[in-house]
């Protein structure tokens, strides 16, 4: 297992402020898949807004609201949009695990989210419960694009990460050994080169050390 590090990543998180982050949902569509009335999401990210400690918040949609597979092909990235690879027909299966314990409401609040760049080259069974001993969550899959959507700098060329809160339980109870990431398309195999440089929804196994992909987390969740 690597060496234990501060989950700190050079990538510095810089959000726009949670009004302009309801209005880039609107803009997008967001709020009327995720049957969410304008004037709720605009209501909940004044009042949040207004709040001690907004600052560096990311507004998210719960995603039994707006699933993966809608949020996906939202992101943009060169003027490409975003897509799920084709070997995740079951990507919306992916959900949180148990014990993120999301806010029973339709839109949240994450804090102090970091991209997790010093885990790079950790496998996601070696980052999950590091992250809990530092105190963190790992973001689920939705959070990790929602984040992408309000600063698609977050996703760099050999700085992705993965979003390892989200996973697929088997029939009989047990975890599927892939983790869901978000990364960059190189154009190649089933991607198609018209897709090089466009965001990309994939998975890795969960034994799976890569150099390029770190591990999404933050501090907590709030409404």
């Amino acid at each position: 297992m690597p060496e234990t590090a501060p989950v700190t990543s050079t990538f510095r998180p810089e959000l726009p402020d949670l009004p302009a982050q309801a209005e880039r949902l609107i803009e997008l569509g967001v709020h009327e898949s995720a049957g969410v009335a304008v004037a709720e999401l605009r209501s909940f990210a004044a009042a949040a807004e207004a709040s001690e400690g907004a600052a560096g918040t990311l507004l998210a949609v719960h995603p039994d609201r707006a699933p993966a597979s809608v949020l996906a092909p939202l992101l943009r990235r060169e003027g490409k949009p975003g897509f799920v690879v084709t070997d995740m027909p079951d990507v919306d299966l992916f959900t949180p695990l148990e014990d993120l314990a999301l806010p029973d409401a339709p839109l949240y609040l994450l804090t102090g989210i970091d991209r997790g760049d010093q885990m790079a080259d950790w496998s996601p069974n070696e980052a999950l419960p590091a992250l809990g001993e530092q105190g963190r969550t790992p973001l689920a899959l939705t959070e990790g694009i929602h984040w992408v959507l309000q600063q698609p700098a977050a996703l760099e060329r050999n700085h992705c990460f993965m979003t390892i809160g989200s996973r697929l339980r088997k029939a009989n109870g047990a975890l599927d050994a892939r983790t869901p990431a978000i990364w960059i398309s190189n154009g190649t195999g089933r991607d198609g080169g018209e897709r090089r440089n466009a965001p990309k929804v994939g998975w890795c196994w969960a034994g799976n050390r890569h150099t390029w992909l770190g591990f999404a987390s933050a501090t907590g969740r709030r409404l």
